[in-house]
């Protein structure tokens, strides 16, 4: 194990890859790697996350942090409103790094404020469980949205305004900070005219790619993580993947090894975690990937896990179904500990298990996991994480944004631009009968009043 940073293994493809095949790609990730550093390939103009860990200044830091300090003074609850790359950077780092159950604790047992989320669906019953929730409740908000115009957000943020302000009065706008373009968009001009602290989303980073900009970075310092090591870990992969040797490039060797099995059928990556922490680290990695990939009839499917639970569920289907997955598997080498006890009785029978540490029964599972998919056709390999914190996470982070990157050139599409969300978002805004859209709604009304529906 290498110690001071996450490590790849790949030592279970070995049946379906050879060394060969992945020094075979050595020439066509060279060339992919020079065009996505001299800034010559698809979409150049969304690189800004390439050197960001180390563009990143103290000063921007301090002044997270020093916001942040306040905010968990003052605040019970410090409210995130965003969606996709808006918020699932922040809420997997901090559930990665959070006690379990630490929601639940009350205002005496809290050190730091509870994070939660809004703008991330349009559902009616969630803002109204929300409002019930905040009752009573010390509340800062952040508002998360380069433009200030997505729909889930924005609506959100329109009733979340009118409540701080019924509130809090002329004092809600101390309350508020707007995360957004350095000078252009609704949320902008509104965030001048009331006068909210703000924080700028840079030109040149996609939504997927901002968890190491203030819209990730403020919600982590909140919740009382350490944004400076985050970033340094950050750092350290950024100059380790500076080089485009497949055999050196750990970002590049995951790239890589993804590419030869989407030639060889494999359609599906399994993302399968053995810690309840990384779920939304997977979730964060599922929209970074899906929206990099997914494009042109082209891309690999993100899908994800939680084991052991999910075996109980989705593993008869990963060990028999359709041979069109591939695993890799995201561990931790060292956790917690936790003794399983003796029981006179063993009526159980796991007092075979007595005495050992828990976690060595997780690694166990994982083991044979990986072994039984193997064996049954599974391909997989495995990511590893020293421990959980935030210098590793920042590893991690900058380490699925490198290999996307460089995976996207491969399978020959522009990781950076998502055109397929444009289909739904103009659908929705002529169903709802947004000005502008007259002949849509028209059209869409037409193809919904001849389907052929049968009901039962």
């Amino acid at each position: 194990m290498v110690q001071n940073r996450i490590e790849i293994e790949i030592t279970n493809l070995h049946k379906v890859l050879s060394l060969g095949e992945l020094k075979s790609c050595q020439a066509e990730v060279s060339r992919h790697h020079k065009a996505l550093h001299d800034k010559s390939g698809a979409g150049n103009d969304f690189l800004g996350w390439l050197d960001l860990p180390s563009k990143t200044e103290d000063k921007i830091i301090g002044e997270l942090e020093s916001l942040a300090a306040v905010i968990r003074k003052e605040a019970e609850v410090f409210l995130c409103v965003g969606i996709g790359g808006s918020y699932l950077g922040a809420k997997a780092v901090n559930n990665s790094l959070n006690e379990f159950f630490y929601d639940n604790y009350d205002k005496a047992q809290r050190k730091n404020p509870v994070i939660i989320f809004a703008g991330q669906n349009l559902s009616a019953d969630y803002m109204n469980s929300l409002f019930k929730y905040l009752e009573g409740k010390s509340v800062y908000v952040n508002v998360i949205s380069k433009s200030g115009t997505t729909t889930e957000p924005a609506v959100a943020f329109r009733v979340i305004k009118k409540y701080m302000e019924d509130r809090y009065a002329k004092g809600a706008k101390d309350r508020i900070i707007a995360t957004t373009d350095k000078a252009r968009g609704a949320l902008k001009k509104l965030a001048d005219s009331e006068g909210y602290k703000t924080f700028v989303i840079p030109d040149d980073v996609g939504g997927r790619f901002s968890v190491l900009t203030p819209v990730g970075l403020l919600p982590i310092a909140v919740a009382g993580h350490s944004i400076k090591k985050l970033i340094e870990g950050a750092r350290s992969i950024e100059a380790l993947t500076a080089c485009d040797d497949i055999m050196k490039n750990p970002a590049y060797m995951y790239a890589a090894c993804r590419y030869l099995l989407y030639k060889k059928g494999f359609m599906i990556e399994l993302l399968s975690n053995f810690e309840p922490a990384l779920h939304y680290v997977s979730e964060w990695w599922k929209q970074l990937y899906g929206e990099s990939e997914g494009k042109d009839k082209k891309g690999i499917f993100p899908a994800a896990v939680d084991f052991t639970t999910d075996l109980h569920s989705m593993g008869q289907y990963v060990q028999d179904g359709e041979r069109k997955i591939f695993e890799t598997f995201l561990m931790i080498e060292k956790t917690s500990q936790f003794a399983v006890p003796t029981d006179p009785a063993n009526l159980d029978g796991l007092n075979f298990l007595a005495g050992n540490d828990l976690s060595h029964a997780n690694k166990m599972a994982y083991e044979g996991t990986r072994l039984a998919h193997l064996e049954g056709g599974v391909p997989n390999m495995t990511i590893t994480l020293p421990e959980l914190n935030e210098y590793y996470l920042g590893q991690l982070i900058y380490f699925y944004e490198k290999a996307v990157a460089i995976s996207g050139y491969m399978i020959g599409v522009n990781p950076f631009d998502q055109p397929g969300v444009e289909s739904y978002k103009k659908n929705m805004f002529a169903l709802m009968k947004k000005p502008g859209f007259e002949s849509e709604t028209e059209r869409l009304n037409g193809i919904l009043a001849s389907a052929n529906v049968i009901k039962v």
